[in-house]
């Protein structure tokens, strides 16, 4: 019995020295998170800057700071990956990369995703509880976004005053994105199939379908979008609510194309991405690669075919 009891001991002392030599050596293996140099990165009033830096700045920035038990592999493996897509995604230390427009829209990206729960991501808060956003500090975010928009929109007006536009050539042309999707106004005549409204950007959206998109929702296949299914969500600026208590649309804003072709944009879901801003229809992105951002967005809806507001079968 005393032999076997050491045996059973020797055993486990040698699965152990083993267990430690495996664990040590794979320190050594995988990649690890480095930051590269940080510049033109975000600037704003100092109470926003402190929030996003303790919440976002450790997978979102070229200023990442992680706990000792982020650098132990495997964790670290897994750690490296999710900092290099939330870089992908966008990054606070690369924002001046960034066209106003674009900073404008990421955001309320950013806001609305922390509002509804989404980031930061629970599992990194239950390791990281001080990154947590409390509602006071989502407060101080939506009402720096209101006065930022706002500031924005006031710009624009003002620009728009002393341009002498003169668009009725470029409206007779067909915008094309730099993916390929093409404007078309035939979605004027398309089935509705949602309508949206944005309270914290003030716009309102209608949402088409061609005659694929609404086969697909009365089929309830959503899951596999037939190919050349296309989703045109037009946004609108909203007008002031009148006396009445009635919301009307304002200004055109932009038109946001989807294109099912699986083989065509194989490398965002089989879905091309195109949004055409103003009344000029300027297509959005400086390369082709401005769709990959479009699709990282939509994968939350990965279980509706990557399209959002879907609607209730008719």
């Amino acid at each position: 019995m005393k032999n076997l009891k050491q045996g059973e001991m020797r055993i486990w002392l040698i699965t152990s020295v083993i267990a430690v030599f495996i664990l040590i050596c794979i320190q050594f293996t995988g990649t690890t998170v480095t930051n590269p140099s940080v510049g033109g990165a975000f600037e704003g009033p100092k109470a926003v800057e402190q929030i996003f830096k303790r919440a976002c700045y450790d997978c979102h920035s070229n200023e990442s700071k992680l706990a000792w038990y982020d650098k132990i592999a495997p964790i670290s493996w897994q750690v490296a990956n999710d900092v290099r897509t939330a870089r992908s995604r966008f990054n606070f230390s690369r924002w001046n990369d960034l066209t106003a427009a674009e900073q404008e829209t990421k955001l309320w990206y950013i806001v609305n995703m922390i509002d509804q729960g989404k980031m930061p991501l629970k599992s990194y808060v239950l390791l990281h509880p001080s990154s947590k956003v409390s509602e006071t500090e989502l407060a101080v975010l939506k009402d720096f976004m209101i006065s930022y928009s706002a500031e924005k929109a006031l710009k624009k007006s003002k620009l728009k005053l002393k341009l002498n536009l003169k668009e009725t050539h470029a409206r007779n042309q067909k915008p094309i994105a730099l993916n390929g999707v093409a404007y078309t106004s035939d979605y004027k005549n398309w089935e509705v199939i949602s309508a949206t409204n944005r309270f914290d950007n003030g716009t309102m959206r209608i949402i088409y379908g061609n005659d694929i998109t609404v086969k697909a929702i009365k089929e309830n296949n959503i899951n596999q979008w037939l190919e050349g299914a296309v989703i045109v969500k037009v946004v609108w600026n909203k007008l002031p609510e009148d006396q009445n208590g009635e919301v009307k649309t304002g200004d055109f804003n932009n038109a946001q194309f989807m294109v099912k072709d699986s083989k065509k944009f194989k490398d965002t879901e089989g879905w091309g991405f195109a949004r055409f801003s103003s009344p000029k229809l300027l297509a959005y992105g400086k390369n082709a690669c401005f769709a990959t951002e479009c699709i990282n967005c939509h994968q939350l809806a990965s279980k509706t075919g990557f399209v959002f507001d879907i609607p209730n079968q008719k």
